[in-house]
């Protein structure tokens, strides 16, 4: 059984650098093999993984209207045209969302990408979901189990009452999300009282604090994937902190 991480939270917070060091972790530390799943219409995943991404869901799902080849069956056909949108790296798998074609189709190609993920999730230990930043996407998940949920937020009060929206619409939408925590990101200096306060009003789960770090910006700004990050980053030794606490 695979133990899946999905990200989601506020944009601009570095989501999916944090999720890219979630992959990292686990490959560093051995514990299997991933399947990583950019989630979100705007790929971005593979930049901060260093990879080329071919062939996305959309794509898939273009093809998918095609006839079925003589000779396959439509579980067959289906199963090769994931495969051919994978995109194999050292040490894990990539499945990007990509941006359909035409207009209204985003809920089609979360539901093919959800048969996609039930189909290989067999083949990892871990699958790590980076999701598009924002609260409407829970409706259409690519997966309806998650062990381990991080939210990340920016240390401001909109952004702690987003996060708890989340929480919120998970609840509403009867998710299988077994443990959900929090992660304020690009903060400078410590947290306030003020900040703590509100977190805990919403009752939400604080599993630490990424600082500001010109590191990541240096390295968003060159195209250089965050992925490298050197090990004594003061972001990368917060998060592993986290992920010792957290993935097991």
């Amino acid at each position: 059984m695979s133990f899946t991480i999905a990200v989601s939270g506020k944009g601009g917070t570095g989501k999916t650098t944090f999720a890219g060091m979630i992959l990292r972790y686990i490959l560093e530390n051995k514990k299997g093999a991933v399947l990583a799943v950019d989630a979100d219409a705007n790929t971005n995943l593979n930049e901060v993984l260093g990879v080329d991404v071919q062939t996305t869901i959309g794509d898939m799902r273009e093809m998918m209207k095609t006839d079925v080849p003589t000779g396959m069956t439509k579980d067959v056909w289906f199963e090769y045209q994931i495969q051919r949108s994978l995109t194999e790296a050292k040490g894990f798998d990539l499945l990007a969302m990509g941006r359909p074609e035409g207009a209204g189709c985003y809920c089609a190609a979360n539901s093919v990408a959800r048969m996609c993920v039930d189909v290989l999730t067999k083949n990892y230990s871990y699958v790590v979901i980076d999701n598009e930043a924002g609260m409407e996407h829970f409706s259409r998940l690519a997966t309806r189990d998650v062990d381990l949920l991080f939210i990340l937020s920016d240390s401001s009060r909109r952004g702690i009452l987003t996060a708890a929206r989340i929480l919120e619409i998970i609840k509403d939408l009867k998710l299988t999300i077994k443990k959900s925590l929090l992660v304020l990101s690009r903060v400078d200096g410590p947290i306030g009282e003020d900040t703590r306060a509100e977190i805990d009003k919403n009752k939400l789960d604080l599993a630490g604090v990424l600082p500001m770090d010109e590191e990541i910006y240096r390295f968003d700004r060159s195209g250089k994937p965050t992925f490298q990050l050197p090990a004594e980053n003061p972001v990368v030794r917060e998060a592993w902190r986290i992920f010792d606490q957290y993935i097991k």
